[in-house]
Order: C-alpha cells, then structure tokens, then sequence
C-alpha cells in the first residue's frame, strides 16, 4: 500500500477517481478466457499494441501452456493478472504463490480466509496479492443459498478490511461495492473490478450471461476502481481491435486532466 496516497473523504463518487500513478493503456486488463493458448495468444496478436494488460484464469490453465504463455506475453512487456483464486489449506497456498511468482505474473488471486491469504501474503515476492470479495455472479438470494445471512456489499466490505489488515495489496470487487469500500477504506488499496458491460453502441445491447453485479467501464472507475477487467464485450465483438480502443478511449477521457 502506497502511504502517500490520502483517503477519500468525500461521498462524491467523482472523488473517488483513482489517483494512483498507473499508466491510462494499463487501466484496461483484457480477460483471455479461451479454451486454448493458441486461440488466446491470436487474440493478443490481433489487438497488439492497444493492450498492456491480460487476465489468465482457470480456463486457461486447464487447457496447458499457461506459464509458457505468462512468459511469452511477459517477454513482450504485457503484464499479467494470474486469476487462479487460490484456495486450499494456508502451507499449499503459500507455496503455489511462490511458484507463480516465478512466472512473472503482477498479480495473482486469493479466495479464502485470513489464515490462506496471510500465507499468499508472506510468499507474494514481487506480485501483488489480490483477495476475492464475493464473485460478481452472486447476488443476495445466491448469498443466502451459500448460507450467507448478510447482504453481498457488507460481505464485501468486512472480507475488504480483513485483507487489507493481513497485507493484501487490493481486492476483487464489483463497481457496485467500490463506493463503500473507498468511502469507509480509503485510497491506499487496489480494486480490480470485474463484470464489466460496456456500451460500445448508441443503443445498449443486454447480453444474457451470467454476470449480475455489473456496472460500465465509466461508471466503475468513478466509483473507485483502478483496473478494469473485460473479457466478452472485447473477445466476442465484431472488432475487437475496435471495441478495445473505444474501452481505451472512454478511459483516457476519464483519465485526462484539464
């Protein structure tokens, strides 16, 4: 955590714009989920220069090449979100981040409680440990079926506090929860917010899936997040070499001091 930065203090979600120092183009992480390398590294051949950022998951990783991929991708100055959501028992889940950290990823994905993160924690070397709030396909009556009897933003906030206490870097969390997490938190954490449905048209398009807790690429950066995550929006476009750039674009008009 970066002591410099000072927290937020007003309601305003216009205060809430990141003011960290990340480059524009890197704000933008473009999810690879695909079910083999080869289909993941063309979309990264398509889309060039106009991302910096890529989201490697489960997925991915089933299929084989993960860390041949990490490497390559690494080795071309991308920067890569390991999103494997360790969970296990606190000694194999510190010891699976420091295998990763060898890889060259920047950040990698803890789902699990105080004692597996306190262990991702201790063997993060140079990455960044980002802890799971709630996953932005649940909502309230997924909670409840889960047996969860609180409501999905105060389970957010209360797992956000106890990662930050224990040393985590940031959170994964949907732009509905940011809001609170930077009014009562502050300014001195990462969130990297997934779910995101852009609109890249004049008129929106309701895509069925199966995300519920979405917000658009604007809406969630002046709610507080730092990093957006993106996959299907980009992947399945008809250009997705053009809906990447109008992303970047709306980005850096948020970005942009006048």
């Amino acid at each position: 955590m970066n002591p410099d930065l000072a927290p937020a203090v007003s309601s305003s979600h216009e205060s809430n714009i990141s003011i960290k120092d990340i480059p524009v183009d890197e704000r933008l992480i473009v999810a690879l989920d695909f079910p083999s390398t080869e289909s993941a590294r063309e979309l990264v051949d398509l889309l060039g220069d106009s991302v910096k950022f890529y989201k490697m998951g489960l997925e991915l990783f089933m299929n084989g090449g993960y860390f041949e991929l990490v490497e390559e991708l690494s080795s071309q100055g991308k920067k890569i979100f390991a999103d494997l959501k360790f969970f296990d028992v606190p000694n194999t889940v510190g010891s699976a981040v420091r295998q990763l950290s060898k890889s060259g990823a920047t950040f990698a994905t803890v789902h699990g409680n105080d004692s597996m993160l306190a262990a991702a924690v201790r063997e993060k070397q140079g990455m960044k440990i980002m802890a799971v709030t709630a996953l932005t396909s649940l909502d309230n009556n997924d909670m409840k079926d889960l047996g969860f009897d609180v409501v999905v933003e105060d389970l957010v906030l209360s797992r956000a506090k106890r990662a930050f206490a224990l040393g985590c870097d940031g959170v994964i969390s949907s732009g509905m929860e940011a809001p609170r997490l930077r009014s009562e938190l502050g300014s001195n954490f990462l969130i990297v917010t997934p779910g995101i449905r852009p609109v890249l048209n004049d008129e929106e398009e309701h895509a069925q899936d199966d995300q519920k807790r979405t917000v658009d690429v604007a809406e969630a950066f002046r709610n507080g997040a730092d990093y957006v995550v993106i996959g299907r929006p980009i992947k399945n476009a008809e250009d997705p070499l053009v809906a990447a750039g109008k992303i970047q674009q709306t980005i850096a008009d948020i970005f942009t001091v006048t």
